[in-house]
């Protein structure tokens, strides 16, 4: 097979459909994406199936557990998958909208409207539900979609893509507007990110390897999503059984998404209350603890009174590395540091940061502003778990990934990111003077 000529065909027969899609009325694109919610209840055996073939070749590999839990689809996730889709059908149009309108010199009325983007390519790893997310975005906003899923995640992409192509098809569109490469050659890859004045926009959605590649090779435009090594800080005011609860679901709830805490933070005025009870909690969960001196001295003197398992403290807290600092983990491990307080807080967390989401556990609301204000990320928490930052929980329906850059789209983002803008002047025979 040439992989250039067929990726460059795939984006030929997309870029086609999304003009179509793109004329479409808003009612022709919310039927398409019911059916496609529908489509993937019908046919989830055929997802299931599929997806058990990629999960028994992906323990075969010995894949870690947090990108297993990541590759998985249940019954429960392919509903919440579809459900996704409805909600995605049941906002406001983003197409058509009027951003602006005003009368310029000579009486020329200008109107800036919405617009689809056109042909938007999605690169991910080990995330199939991704597939169903991005196609439906991609056709509730008038836009074609070509998926390029992971070698992992190959044959439950497919499954799904065809699915819903077949479903985008009998709503009377074509059925290349949900496209996807159907194979594992990472040359592909390549291919697509060469198709610049064909695909008008590249999401890259997985690790930093990943999104970094495409930002250095891609010839077409990049909105990067970007990976999330997430902070909570608990500072000296905190309600510390709030701050437990919140970093354990930060935490442990689900390991492999970019939303998890990865960095603890402890302010050292509270570090004797809290430690005892947080280095339990983390390690009886199974969480290795990479921790700075103090509070590895804090484990060892926890362990020699009999307030900490001494096996565990061995097991589960080591000595943190400069570099564990700025990892995301993507499993059940955390750094852990006591600072001296809300401005080494700050500090640290815009320096190691990925500017995804941070939190600061605070009854004091000057801390709290000054938190929210001072940290630089997409979306900043006073007293709730950073695994909120998700479009489902941000009201956009369905997500297409996180942003961590602030040029068009930043945090969630969904269907309004993915248009543009054109303008539309009218006149009645006007020249410019």
């Amino acid at each position: 097979m040439d992989i250039n000529h067929y990726v460059a065909e795939c984006a030929r027969k997309a870029k086609e459909a999304s003009r179509s899609l793109g004329f479409a009325s808003d009612e022709a694109r919310c039927a398409a994406v019911r059916s496609m919610a529908a489509a993937l209840r019908e046919r989830a055996g055929e997802v299931l199936a599929a997806n058990e073939r990629d999960m028994d070749a992906a323990r075969s590999a010995g894949t870690s557990e947090g990108l297993l839990d990541r590759l998985l689809l249940t019954p429960e996730r392919i509903e919440s998958m579809a459900a996704g889709l409805e909600k995605l059908a049941d906002l406001p149009d983003p197409v058509g909208r009027v951003l602006e309108e005003r009368t310029i010199d000579q009486g020329v009325n200008l109107r800036r409207v919405s617009v689809p983007l056109g042909l938007v390519a999605m690169v991910y790893e080990a995330r199939p539900n991704v597939t169903a997310d991005a196609a439906g975005i991609c056709v509730r906003t008038g836009n074609a979609c070509i998926l390029r899923g992971g070698s992992l995640a190959q044959e439950s992409c497919v499954a799904i893509a065809r699915i819903l192509a077949d479903a985008v098809e009998a709503s009377g569109f074509a059925r290349e507007a949900v496209s996807i490469i159907e194979t594992t050659d990472r040359a592909a890859t390549a291919a697509l990110m060469a198709q610049r004045g064909v695909v008008d926009v590249l999401i890259p959605r997985g690790g930093a390897g990943l999104i970094q590649r495409c930002v250095r090779e891609s010839l077409v435009p990049v909105i990067e999503t970007g990976t999330g090594n997430c902070h909570t800080y608990v500072h000296e005011s905190a309600d510390l059984a709030k701050a437990l609860a919140i970093i354990m679901n930060a935490k442990t709830q689900r390991v492999g998404v970019c939303n998890a805490c990865e960095s603890i933070l402890v302010d050292e005025a509270v570090a004797d209350k809290l430690l005892p009870v947080l280095l339990a909690a983390l390690a009886g969960a199974g969480v290795a603890i990479h921790a700075d001196e103090r509070v590895c001295g804090a484990a060892n003197r926890l362990a020699a009174e009999g307030r900490l398992d001494a096996g565990l403290a061995r097991e589960c807290v080591k000595n943190a590395t400069e570099e564990d600092w700025g990892r995301e983990y993507l499993a059940l491990e955390v750094s852990v540091k006591c600072v001296s307080g809300l401005d080494e807080a700050i500090a640290h967390v815009n320096r190691y940061g990925t500017g995804h989401s941070e939190c600061i556990v605070a009854e004091d609301p000057t801390a709290c502003d000054r938190f929210l204000r001072e940290v630089d990320a997409a979306a900043v928490y006073a007293n709730a778990s950073t695994r909120f930052t998700d479009g489902g929980e941000f009201g956009l329906g369905a997500e297409i990934g996180i942003s961590t850059q602030k040029l068009h789209a930043r945090g969630p983002f969904a269907a309004e990111a993915l248009t543009t803008y054109k303008y539309e002047l009218r006149g009645c025979g006007q020249v410019r003077p």
